[in-house]
């Protein structure tokens, strides 16, 4: 993977422009001024995009048929400075007849082995709960079924979960 980089140009205020080593551009800002997230919206966005990415990749190596997928992050940041997030819950829809071992399997690879961005939060005192819920159809297209559930927990808080 080697080195990645990043440039920042600040435009006012506080608001900045990056540019990625890849040539895209994301603004970030204030909240007072708000023309672009906050840059720990971002790092919660970081985990949604990275864990898509593996889950979706993993589920169609699986021949498991989705018709529709998304994440939705959440997380509590600490009240004192630095305001470092201390909970995190990744929550993965997915939509479609799709076997729930082959979902589970599938968080459970991006949360414990591929997808970096949560393992380097998870290295830090952030602990990620990562959920699923799988919304089954009728024979019609219409949701007949749903079934939710926890995959894995990473982060500090997994020994004193295991043991």
């Amino acid at each position: 993977m080697g080195e990645k980089q990043v440039s920042l140009r600040h435009e006012g205020g506080l608001r900045f422009v990056t540019r990625t080593g890849s040539g895209h551009e994301v603004v970030v800002d204030s909240a007072t001024s708000d023309t672009g997230p906050r840059p720990t919206e971002l790092i919660l966005a970081a985990i949604a995009g990275c864990t898509a990415m593996d889950v979706v990749e993993i589920l169609a190596k699986k021949r498991q048929v989705v018709d529709g997928y998304s994440v939705e992050v959440s997380g509590t940041q600490r009240e004192k400075a630095p305001n470092v997030f201390t909970e995190i819950t990744v929550v993965h829809v997915v939509e479609g007849n799709v076997e729930t071992v082959a979902v589970r399997r599938a968080i459970e690879l991006s949360a414990t082995k591929y997808c970096t961005v949560s393992a380097q939060i998870a290295a830090g005192p952030a602990r990620i709960s990562h959920r699923f819920t799988i919304k089954r159809p009728d024979g019609n297209g219409v949701a007949a079924s749903e079934e939710s559930g926890e995959v894995v927990v990473t982060g500090p808080m997994m020994d004193v979960l295991a043991g």
